[in-house]
């Protein structure tokens, strides 16, 4: 077992291991389109992560392939280690909103800059509704039987972001810097 309990980026890569060997750049590849909307993952703690996992004796490093990269694989003791993360209970969620910090302390910026970074942030979470709506609308039939994981992950998706689009669409016309109703901008990008 590791000296350090594993951290949840850690034992995110230990279950990306189970599916089969990958070099540190497929990880961050692979995070990124499995995790990368609600978990932030840099290149850097990847490579991080496998060092100290690979000291642990929780990953293997194979040998170099093609552009001098790495695959690593997970071992039994890192089977063992997912396996005892994964039957803890979460952590507490931790609200990292970066525009709810603005919104807090708008009244020290321009309006109309409050009103250009609230735009582009209501456009940025109404495209990625339309991805994940584009994802369930494809989805076959028997999703939710083969995969219920992967299907309830993106139905948390799905209510998160219509949730925050609801948000911004009953946010006080002056912090959209307009005097058109918010609620009738909802969800719709910018012109």
């Amino acid at each position: 077992m590791p000296d350090r309990p594993l951290n949840a980026t850690a034992a995110s890569l230990l279950g990306f291991l189970h599916d089969g060997p990958m070099t540190g750049w497929d990880l961050v590849e692979y995070a990124q389109q499995r995790i990368g909307a609600f978990w932030s993952l840099t290149q850097s703690q990847v490579y991080r992560e496998l060092t100290a996992m690979a000291a642990a004796g929780l990953v293997r490093a194979g040998e170099r392939g093609p552009r001098d990269r790495k695959p690593y694989e997970i071992t039994d003791a890192g089977r063992a280690a997912f396996a005892e993360w994964t039957a803890k209970p979460p952590a507490e969620e931790t609200i990292r909103f970066p525009m709810l910090l603005t919104v807090l302390f708008g009244r020290h910026l321009p309006a109309d800059r409050l009103a250009e970074f609230l735009a582009g942030h209501r456009a940025a979470h109404a495209a990625r509704l339309a991805e994940y709506e584009q994802v369930a609308a494809a989805l076959p039939d028997e999703a939710e039987a083969v995969d219920p994981y992967s299907v309830a992950t993106l139905r948390f998706g799905l209510a998160y972001e219509r949730a925050v689009l609801d948000w911004f669409g009953a946010l006080p016309p002056a912090l959209c810097g307009s005097d058109e109703s918010a609620a009738d901008t909802a969800g719709r990008p910018p012109e």
